[in-house]
C-alpha cells in the first residue's frame, strides 16, 4: 500500500466515522457513468472500461450494506445506449450479462430488472428473468438493474400498462379518466412499491439526469461526481452520503 492509498484508507474511515446511520439515504440511485473516457485515459478498450466499470458494482453495494441502505438502483444500460454499434454493444451485453448473473450468485441480493424487455436480445432477457426469480426470496439489498432502461419509456409503458389493465376490466374511457391520478400511475412503473431514490449519484463529472427514474426523482437529491466510475471510491460513496445528510429536504415546501 502506497501513502497515497493510506491517507484515503484514513480519509475515508475519518467520515465514516461520523457519518449518522439515522440520515442515511434508503434508495439510492447510481447512474453508471464514465467507463470509456476511464478507458481511453488509461490506454485500454472500450470492453475493458466496462469489466472495469461491472467490477465496481459488488464493492458499492458492499459500502451500502454497511451503512445500511435499502434499495439500490443501477443504470447499467439506457435505451439510447442500443443504439451503438454492435461490435460495442455486443461485448457490452455480455459484460452485462455475467454481473447479473455475479449479483445473483452472491447470495445477498435480491436482483430486480427495471426496464422493457422487449428491446433486449433473448438472451439478455433470460438473464435478467433468471436473476430476478433466483433471487426472491433473499432478504438483502433490493438491486434494481436498470438495462435497456429509459424515463420516458418507462412512463410510456406504465401508461400502456395502466390502459391495456382497465380495458381487460371494462373501465369505460370517461370512468378511467375521473380515476387517473399520481399513484395509479406509479402502480405501473417498473418500481411499483419501491420507495422512491432518496438520492441520485452520477459520475464521471457530467451534470445531468439523461432521463434516469424521471417520475421517481421528483423529489430526489443529486450528487455529482467527477470520477470515472471504475475509479469510484469508498471515500467517494462517503462524501455524497455525507453531503446527502447535510441538505434540508423540503419536497417543494
Amino acid at each position: 500500500m502506497n501513502l497515497r492509498d493510506l491517507v484515503y484508507r484514513l480519509y475515508a474511515r475519518r467520515v465514516e466515522g461520523r457519518l449518522d446511520h439515522a440520515q442515511v439515504p434508503k434508495h439510492i440511485g447510481v447512474i453508471l457513468d464514465g467507463n470509456r473516457r476511464w478507458a481511453r485515459a488509461a490506454g485500454s478498450t472500450a470492453a475493458e472500461g466496462h469489466k472495469a466499470g461491472a467490477s465496481k458494482i459488488q464493492e458499492l453495494l458492499g459500502w451500502c450494506a454497511e451503512t445500511d441502505v435499502e434499495v439500490v438502483t443501477l443504470w447499467m444500460l439506457s435505451t439510447d445506449n442500443l443504439d451503438r454499434p454492435d461490435d460495442e454493444l455486443i461485448p457490452l451485453l455480455g459484460i452485462i450479462e455475467d454481473a447479473v448473473r455475479a449479483l445473483a450468485a452472491d447470495g445477498r441480493w435480491r436482483v430486480h430488472h427495471v426496464g422493457t424487455l422487449d428491446l433486449l436480445p433473448a438472451r439478455t432477457q433470460t438473464v435478467l428473468k433468471e436473476a430476478e426469480q433466483a433471487t426472491l426470496d433473499h432478504t438483502g439489498i433490493l438491486v434494481n438493474v436498470a438495462v435497456g432502461y429509459g424515463g420516458r419509456q418507462e412512463i410510456a409503458d406504465a401508461v400502456r400498462s395502466l390502459l391495456l389493465d382497465h380495458a381487460e376490466k371494462g373501465t369505460g374511457f370517461e370512468e378511467l379518466a375521473e380515476i387517473v391520478d399520481v399513484e395509479l400511475i406509479s402502480e405501473h412503473l417498473y418500481t411499483r412499491g419501491q420507495p422512491d431514490p432518496d438520492l441520485v449519484i452520477r459520475t464521471s463529472g457530467e451534470q445531468r439526469l439523461s432521463g434516469f427514474m424521471l417520475w421517481q426523482s421528483a423529489h430526489s437529491e443529486y450528487y455529482f461526481c467527477e470520477v470515472f466510475w471504475p475509479a469510484f471510491r469508498k471515500v467517494d460513496f462517503l462524501r455524497a452520503l455525507r453531503d446527502y445528510a447535510a441538505r434540508h429536504r423540503r419536497y417543494g415546501s
